[in-house]
């Protein structure tokens, strides 16, 4: 089974910029969706961010548009989610998960093996 860890998660005021990395093992993230999702205190999870297993295909859901990248390094088994011009309504628990039975395929109901999140925190 995948196993995904994610690391990168902390504190920091509005404004500020965080990196998220997913590391997947012991298997080869090559034919693998990836995606970030976040749960915030009370909410349901909600996509963030996929992309496709070759990265030539991503998707940024709408809230956090322009703000924040997604991108992997496959050579590492790795994902990444660069978040800039962070604000507290991006206060969360960000899963990475992964969808092994399809390339580009990412939704909450897609992704079958999933991380157990890194918290975020956002504050002044």
């Amino acid at each position: 089974q995948l196993r995904l860890v994610e690391s990168g998660g902390g504190f920091v005021q509005p404004g500020g910029s965080l990196r998220l990395s997913c590391t997947a093992s012991p298997f080869t993230l090559d034919y693998t969706a990836m995606g970030w999702f976040r749960q915030a205190p009370g909410k349901e999870r909600e996509i963030v961010a996929c992309i496709s297993s070759v990265g030539d295909i991503s998707n940024i859901a709408d809230s956090v548009k322009g703000r924040f990248t997604i991108s992997r390094d496959n050579a590492k088994n790795t994902m990444f989610l660069q978040m800039n011009s962070l604000k507290p309504e991006d206060t969360a628990v960000y899963y990475c998960a992964a969808n092994t039975l399809n390339f580009f395929r990412c939704s909450l109901d897609d992704m079958d093996s999933w991380g157990k999140g890194t918290l975020v925190t956002v504050s002044s």
